[in-house]
C-alpha cells in the first residue's frame, strides 16, 4: 500500500461529484503544489457533525430485497467509512458527495427519539418491527457523543415496541441493560456485520469500525444475555473475503449466534468509482481480478439494480458463494434461526402505561 496516496482512517480516497449539483468540486495540481510549499493540508480530514431537524424519522421500505418494512436512521453519513457501503449514494440527497463527504459530514437528527415516540403513539400506527440502521450505522462513533440510539431504545422499551438493529460497532454493549429488557419480552433482534477474520482486511475495508475480535466478543456478550444475534457476512467480495465464509460461520456459531446471512457486493451509482479508486490504491496487485469477478456476479457490470438479483448475484462465482453459504448453514446453523418478534404488546402500552382493562 502506498501510504503517501492513502488518506489514513478513511475508506474513500477521493471526493466525488454529487450528481444533483450544478457545480463540480475539483482539486487542481497548482493548488496542491501551493499547499505543499506553504506546509498546509489541501483539506481538513476531520469529521464534522451537522445537526438537522427532519419532520419524520421512520421510513417505509419498499424494496423486495430487504427483509424489513420500516427503518429509521438517527444519523446520515457514517464515519465507519466502509468502502462498499450502499448508503453512500443516499448522501447525495442531503447535498453532499458519496465519497469522503459521506464519512466526514455526519448529519445528526437530534429529535430522533421524540419523532419516534410521536410515530408509534399515533392512533393509526400498528406495531411492526422498526429497524435501526437500515441505512447508516446507529452505533457509529457519533453515537458515543450524542446517544441518540440509546434514547430511541428507551422509547421502544417504554412502549413495548419491537425493534431490529444492524451494526458493526461494539458500542452496542453499552446498552445491554435496555437490550436485555427488550429481549425479555421478545422485542429485539440484533444483526452484527462481520466481513472478515483478517484485521488487515478489516482496517482497509472498514477503517473506523470495531476490531474483528471485539465484534465476536459482542456477539458472545449479547447471546449470553438471551439477545438473539444474526451475523451478517456481508458483503461477500470475490477474492477479498469470499474464501472466509466457512471459518466466519464457524466462529459465529462458537460465539453463540442464532443465525447467519450474506449478500454479494454490488457497486451502484457513485460507489463503483469510489471502490475502483480505492482498490487500485490499496490492493493494486489484485484490483483488476476483483473488479472483473464482481462484474461476473452482475451481468458484466459493477452496477446492478435488478430486484431479486442485485444482492444475491448470478453466474459461476455467485453460485460458488451460494454453495459455500449453504454448506456453512447446514454445518453450523442447522435447525437454528432468529425468533419472530412480538408485535402484540405495543397496543396495551401505547399511552405510555399498560392498559388494565
Amino acid at each position: 500500500m502506498d501510504k503517501e496516496k492513502v488518506i489514513k482512517g478513511r475508506g474513500a480516497q477521493l471526493r466525488v461529484h454529487n450528481r444533483f449539483d450544478a457545480l463540480k468540486y475539483e482539486t487542481r495540481d497548482d493548488f496542491l503544489e501551493y499547499c505543499r510549499l506553504e506546509g498546509d493540508e489541501a483539506e481538513d480530514n476531520k469529521t464534522q457533525y451537522i445537526r438537522v431537524y427532519p419532520k419524520t424519522i421512520v421510513n417505509k421500505v419498499d424494496s423486495p430485497d430487504i427483509g424489513m418494512m420500516y427503518s429509521m436512521n438517527p444519523y446520515q453519513g457514517c464515519e465507519h467509512g466502509c468502502i462498499y457501503c450502499y448508503a453512500r449514494n443516499t448522501h447525495e440527497y442531503w447535498g453532499y458527495g458519496a465519497g469522503l463527504d459521506f464519512e466526514r459530514r455526519i448529519l445528526v437528527k437530534e429529535d430522533a427519539a421524540r419523532l419516534l415516540e410521536k410515530k408509534i403513539k399515533h392512533r393509526n400506527w400498528k406495531a411492526y418491527p422498526i429497524v435501526l440502521s437500515g441505512n447508516t450505522d446507529c452505533y457509529q462513533p457519533a453515537e458515543k457523543k450524542f446517544e441518540l440510539t440509546r434514547e430511541c431504545l428507551k422509547v421502544f422499551l417504554k412502549y413495548r415496541h419491537p425493534v431490529g438493529m444492524i451494526t458493526k460497532n461494539a458500542l452496542i454493549t453499552r446498552d445491554l441493560d435496555i437490550l436485555s429488557a427488550l429481549a425479555a419480552d421478545n422485542l429485539i433482534g440484533i444483526n452484527i456485520s462481520i466481513t472478515s477474520l483478517s484485521e488487515r482486511t478489516r482496517r482497509i475495508l472498514e477503517p473506523r469500525t470495531a476490531t474483528i475480535k471485539r465484534r465476536f466478543e459482542t456477539v458472545k456478550a449479547l447471546s449470553e444475555r438471551g439477545i438473539p444475534v444474526n451475523v451478517m457476512i456481508a458483503p461477500v467480495i470475490p477474492s477479498i473475503n469470499s474464501h472466509e465464509i466457512l471459518p466466519l460461520a464457524k466462529k459465529a456459531a462458537e460465539m453463540g449466534a442464532s443465525s447467519i446471512a450474506f449478500t454479494v457486493v454490488r457497486l451502484n451509482g457513485a460507489i463503483g468509482q469510489i471502490f475502483t479508486d480505492w482498490i487500485k490504491k490499496t490492493m493494486p496487485d489484485r484490483a483488476d481480478k476483483v473488479l472483473h469477478q464482481i462484474e461476473d456476479c452482475h451481468g458484466g457490470q459493477l452496477n446492478d439494480s435488478r430486484f431479486g438479483i442485485r444482492t444475491r448475484g448470478e453466474g459461476k462465482i455467485a453460485d460458488q458463494i451460494h454453495g459455500l453459504f449453504h454448506l456453512a448453514k447446514q454445518k453450523y446453523f442447522k435447525d437454528k434461526g432468529m425468533p419472530k418478534l412480538d408485535i402484540s404488546l405495543h397496543e396495551a402500552f401505547k399511552n405510555g402505561q399498560m392498559k388494565l382493562f
